[in-house]
């Protein structure tokens, strides 16, 4: 799918088709054809392989420049059902007239950039606006942490109710999200690191362009990248705690099992023993006695109670 749409002066967003955009023009690439890249690659005198790169679920961010044109690639968080969560390569490409952002599938970062937010940004203000794309994807990490959070306090509650295979396979979920979060979002902050630095090249001019505003904006994209990297190895470590906890409960709750069933044998094992010698086919005392069959019950219960008792003082039943 591509969309090209432009802000207009009272800050709207006019969509455009490939033949009639200009400069400050906004590509959106979402699991484009290989006719729609190749149109775009024609018409922005890209390299295909630029917008190809960023259809890759694998790839890792980084910054590549080719001549005029800067390629970003960073990692953005999706969901992928109710408490299931990944990351995805989006595509950022500056050219010195226009912007294109390129990905795999629809995201609910490039879908914020809309008709209803049009007066937020300005497809203009490439630089800006590139930003704004960056600062949006922070913000849905910390977003989708308080989520995971929250559905973490949701498994462990059913945890301590009950020891089920599900809750522990949901909180393997949770820690793979978190290990894609964690990845994703340091690969992201070497890519801020190489943006903040490159700003005090000349040659960086051609395609973006600084000011206070901008920096402003910048510096808070690394501080919430920062803080999401944070708050991503926190729940990691509190999460990696609850599951050795987990786990130790779980092998505690068997050995209780364990003697309590040990225990359940020994006492059932003394009647069983008793019918056992007064069941053999010989002569038995009382073998004639007509009350011998009461005596022998009271007497094997007798004896199973004294080995309860001990057991249940020894803390074994």
């Amino acid at each position: 799918m591509l969309q090209i749409y432009k802000t207009q002066d009272d800050k709207t967003l006019k969509e455009l088709t490939i033949g009639e955009f200009d400069k400050g023009a906004w590509f959106n690439m979402i699991k484009p054809t290989a006719d729609e890249i190749k149109e775009v690659a024609g018409a922005l005198n890209i390299e295909a392989d630029f917008l190809r790169d960023s259809l890759d679920s694998e790839e890792r961010s980084r910054i590549e420049i080719d001549d005029d044109k800067l390629l970003i690639i960073t990692n953005v968080p999706v969901m992928e059902d109710e408490n299931s969560f990944d990351t995805l390569p989006l595509g950022i490409i500056m050219t010195p007239d226009n912007i294109v952002t390129v990905s795999l599938k629809e995201n609910r970062i490039i879908s914020f950039f809309n008709q209803d937010t049009a007066k937020l940004f300005d497809t203009k203000d490439k630089t800006r606006f590139m930003f704004q794309i960056l600062f949006r994807s922070t913000k849905f990490y910390l977003r989708y942490l308080e989520h995971i959070n929250r559905h973490t306090e949701r498994i462990e509650d059913e945890l301590r109710k009950t020891m089920k295979n599900k809750a522990l396979f949901q909180l393997l979920a949770v820690q793979k999200s978190l290990v894609y979060f964690t990845t994703a979002l340091k690969d992201n902050g070497h890519v801020l690191d190489k943006l903040s630095r490159f700003k005090k090249f000349p040659s960086f001019s051609t395609f973006m362009h600084y000011n206070e505003e901008i920096e402003d904006l910048m510096e808070d994209v690394i501080v919430e990248n920062k803080q999401a990297i944070e708050m991503v190895e926190m729940h990691r470590n509190i999460l990696e705690s609850m599951m050795d906890a987990f786990a130790s409960i779980i092998s505690n709750n068997l050995n209780i099992v364990m003697k309590f069933l040990t225990s359940v044998t020994i006492i059932l094992a003394i009647p069983t023993m008793v019918a056992s010698f007064w069941g053999m086919n010989v002569a038995v005392p009382l073998g004639h006695d007509h009350y011998a069959f009461v005596l022998i019950l009271l007497l094997s219960l007798f004896f199973a109670a004294i080995i309860g008792i001990l057991l249940a003082r020894k803390g074994l039943f």
